[in-house]
């Protein structure tokens, strides 16, 4: 199995619709996980893009997403509408500056300069920068407080969504998928988006009003600009669609390059023994210089944008100055009018190039909304009849059940009854694949049966509360998950930890002595999915954390499996003694596990092909022996 990256590796990896990774994220969130293969003889226009599905649906609009955004803007549309008129005082702040430079050229200097306007220009200017200092600010802070909010709404809404969601949700997405989507996608649709109305409204604004001014400043000279400003964009916005393009491809060259990387550091063993290096080396070497070729392209292509830019816009200085020199030699233009309106172009040009490039976040920010609210659309779990549970008994029925995943035509179980009587202990054995695992993920309802029911005490389990009907099952399996907390923590998950009944459950579980020799006692965490503890001690802790709930229902997944002999004693124990009272059910590859099993039931192809005690199955010397055997001879070899 190969090793799983860190989330912040996963910053391109889509939950919905196909999309290759973001060219503005940083390298260290690439996908280095998803196995992209690209080749020389292949374009890259043509390489698999990541895909995966939350949800389902078509493209999202900019009008479908603000419908959707709707709802949360909704209760903060007094600042929104603050933050908006803010920025309109921002832009038209853009046209004061040329204008106050008119008066002051054309009547401040000189012997015959008007005293006023050599005073009331300068404080105009300095007025003029604070109160655009001031609604800068307000602008920003307000839509600041704005995305901030809709953003913990969004984050909100999707954990909750996430973890009452299906289990096959879990078994369909990675784990580094899922938090990409609310950790990351979520900042970047809102970032976005307040980048698009800033632009919109702000640039659009500055754009009218100094146009505007230019107009009525000279007219013959706006329609030169007219002119030329056209030509400027569709130039800007053919070098930014080939550097979009460049982007994406550099951006799966990386992803590859980090790949190659983490492939080599994960099986270094491999690399080594089998003297690897020069192989890893001319990979690496061989995507090294690709991804320098696309580097120095985008160099190119981006390096032309401003100088070509600028030669227009020289033209366009050129062809005004001319006929700016003409009209002051009729008296048509003055010198303040000259520069304001020099002024007013050049300022002109910046938003101009912003509402240009406007496509590329707007359409960044709507693949960010498809995986959000797929996200949120993500069907929840069934909450079942209204029927309580307060403690069952512990009688089990499986009732006809056949279950296939998916589209698949091979089902995974395959009409399978039986019943299990309260604290009854009945063991599943079989081959890899024969049914087990799926079998006891029914009784929980992580999924439910194609056909078939699934009963306790005798009532079908859509019929309960699901929150009641869980809380009667404990399950401890071989991949042990444990939580950064505390062992208290650990031990009490879900409910307030009760220090007495910790201290109980730890000694049932034969971990008292093991928790109290550390210094912060049962304070001590343990660590990501409890790192400082053993092997053996996490097992433990889960079958404390099992003893604690005090389920009358247990399902035990291979729990000693992965064990070395001293610890699967203690584990053993500790199981035996969770095992008292309850209904039971085991699945064990290591049969040795399963030998006081009061009923072992034999699984293949989805059936129960064989049952009975172990002697029994023994005697039978049908399946069960064969595998006993076949252990047997193993253990001895």
């Amino acid at each position: 199995m190969r090793r799983r990256l860190p989330p912040h590796y996963n910053g391109g990896l889509p939950l919905r619709r196909g999309f290759g990774t973001d060219p503005d994220l940083p390298a260290t969130r690439v996908a280095a996980s998803a196995k992209l293969r690209t080749t020389k003889d292949t374009p890259l226009s043509q390489k698999p893009t990541l895909s995966k599905t939350i949800g389902g649906g078509t493209t999202t609009s900019p009008a479908a997403v603000m419908t959707r955004l709707w709802p949360y803007i909704r209760p903060l549309l007094g600042i929104v509408v603050l933050g908006l008129i803010a920025m309109g005082f921002v832009a038209a702040s853009e046209a004061g500056i040329p204008m106050l430079l008119k008066p002051l050229l054309d009547h401040g200097f000189g012997a015959n300069g008007s005293a006023s306007a050599k005073w009331i220009v300068p404080a105009a200017v300095v007025g003029l920068a604070v109160v655009r200092g001031g609604m800068q600010y307000a602008s920003g802070y307000l839509l600041s407080y704005v995305t901030n909010k809709i953003l913990l709404e969004l984050r909100l809404k999707m954990f909750d969504r996430m973890i009452n969601t299906s289990a096959g949700f879990f078994q369909r997405e990675t784990a580094s998928t899922i938090i990409n989507a609310i950790v990351f996608e979520v900042n970047q649709i809102l970032n976005v988006l307040q980048s698009v109305v800033v632009t919109l409204v702000r640039d659009s604004l500055t754009v009218v009003f100094l146009l505007g001014y230019l107009f009525i400043l000279n007219w013959r000279l706006t329609l030169v600009i007219a002119v030329i400003l056209p030509a400027i964009g569709w130039l800007v916005s053919k070098i930014n669609r080939r550097l979009r393009r460049l982007n994406r491809e550099h951006q799966l060259l990386t992803n590859e390059l980090s790949y190659i990387v983490e492939e080599t550091v994960g099986g270094y063993k491999v690399v080594k023994v089998h003297n690897g290096q020069k192989y890893e080396n001319d990979r690496f070497t061989s995507m090294s210089n690709r991804l320098r070729g696309y580097s120095m392209r985008m160099t190119v292509s981006g390096g032309l944008a401003q100088p070509l830019t600028q030669f227009l816009a020289s033209i366009a200085l050129a062809i005004v100055i001319t006929i700016a020199v003409v009209q002051s030699a009729n008296d048509q233009t003055t010198v303040g009018g000259f520069v304001a309106f020099v002024t007013s172009m050049l300022l002109v040009i910046s938003p101009l190039k912003h509402l240009i490039d406007i496509n590329q976040p707007l359409q960044r920010g709507m693949t960010a909304a498809e995986l959000i609210f797929g996200l949120i659309d993500e069907p929840v779990e069934p909450e079942g009849g209204g029927q309580p549970l307060q403690r069952a008994r512990g009688e089990v029925e499986f009732r006809d059940v056949s279950f296939r995943y998916g589209t698949s035509t091979a089902p995974t179980l395959d009409a399978v009854s039986f019943k299990v009587a309260p604290g009854e202990m009945v063991a599943l054995a079989g081959a890899s694949g024969s049914g087990k695992t799926t079998l006891v993920n029914l009784l929980p309802r992580f999924f439910d049966p194609a056909d078939g029911a699934v009963l306790v005490d005798g009532v079908a389990l859509p019929e309960y509360s699901l929150h009641d009907l869980r809380s009667q099952m404990a399950m401890v399996s071989q991949d042990v998950v444990l939580f950064n907390d505390t062992i208290a923590a650990n031990v009490a998950y879900g409910q307030t930890p009760d220090r007495e009944r910790v201290k109980a459950a730890l000694a049932a579980a034969n971990l008292a002595d093991v928790v109290m020799a550390m210094p912060e006692g049962m304070e001590t965490r343990v660590g990501g999915n409890g790192m400082r503890l053993s092997g053996g001690q996490r097992q433990r802790l889960a079958i404390a954390r099992a003893i604690y709930k005090d389920a009358p229902i247990l399902i035990l997944d291979e729990a000693t499996s992965a064990l070395d002999s001293e610890s699967e004693r203690h584990v053993q124990e500790a199981l035996e003694t969770l095992m008292k009272g309850r209904t039971t059910l085991v699945i064990a590859h290591r049969l040795s596990t399963i030998e006081r099993a009061d009923r072992i039931l034999v699984m293949d192809g989805g059936k129960i092909a064989e049952q009975g005690s172990h002697a029994e199955l023994l005697r039978l010397n049908g399946l069960y022996a064969n595998l006993h055997r076949i252990q047997y001879q193993q253990q001895a070899a």
